[in-house]
């Protein structure tokens, strides 16, 4: 358990952080509302108007947030992997290639289905 206990101590820092932060903010933050502050931004073009009902999104802002997601775990996987890899020998190389191997099969997916293209 010693072993953990830097980690619980950052992490209650970071909370607590957080915490004082969100709570000193609404005490001390300007409290005049306009019309312009409570206006939705878009990078600085006037907001398309949404339908009545809040309007649907399409279907490709998910899927790149799902693709950002996939290729985003992936990299949490390879940073260990390639520090350990002296230690996982044969295995770790063959797991490894599997797992490159299904992102592969996904990223070539998605590139057929022309997932990846704005229009």
């Amino acid at each position: 358990m010693n072993v953990y206990a830097p980690i619980l101590v950052l992490g209650l820092l970071a909370f607590g952080f957080a915490v004082f932060s969100v709570t000193v903010a609404t005490f001390t933050g300007p409290k005049r509302y306009n019309r312009a502050k409570v206006d939705a931004y878009e990078c600085g073009i006037d907001p398309t108007p949404q339908p009545v009902g809040g309007g649907r999104f399409p279907v490709k802002y998910y899927l790149t947030a799902m693709l950002f997601i996939i290729f985003d775990i992936e990299i949490v996987f390879l940073y260990p992997w390639a520090v350990a890899f002296d230690q996982l020998a044969l295995f770790g190389l063959i797991e490894m290639v599997l797992f490159i191997v299904t992102l592969l099969v996904v990223y070539a997916y998605v590139w057929r289905r022309r997932g990846l293209e704005w229009d």
